[in-house]
């Protein structure tokens, strides 16, 4: 778990314990911009009926492709940590022998 004293050592990294905290902030800035590009073409319906249907439908495709975004962006991360955890295990594992 993160602990405040984590900030000033430099032993052990705390971007993969807070990344997941940070991923569900996109999640939701996302959920939050694909709707109101809902209500803003639905709005838009209102002048022209095409014009706001391609808005809804550009809103809910840009919703997919961040949902997919973030997730890969943040899996990204998190593998690099575990690539230089495991890295560290095989570095102390040479050491020994």
């Amino acid at each position: 778990m993160f602990e405040f004293r984590d900030l000033f050592q430099w032993d052990r990294f705390i971007t993969p314990t807070i990344i997941k905290s940070f991923y569900w902030l996109v999640i939701i800035l996302i959920g939050l911009g694909g709707l109101s590009g809902i209500f803003s073409g639905l709005a838009l319906m209102a002048v022209t009926p095409f014009g706001g249907f391609i808005s809804i439908l550009l809103s809910l495709a840009g919703i997919i492709v961040g949902l997919i975004s973030a997730r890969i962006g943040a899996e990204f991360i998190l593998i690099v940590f575990r690539i230089n955890e495991h890295l560290g295990a095989i570095r102390d594992q040479g050491q020994h022998h």
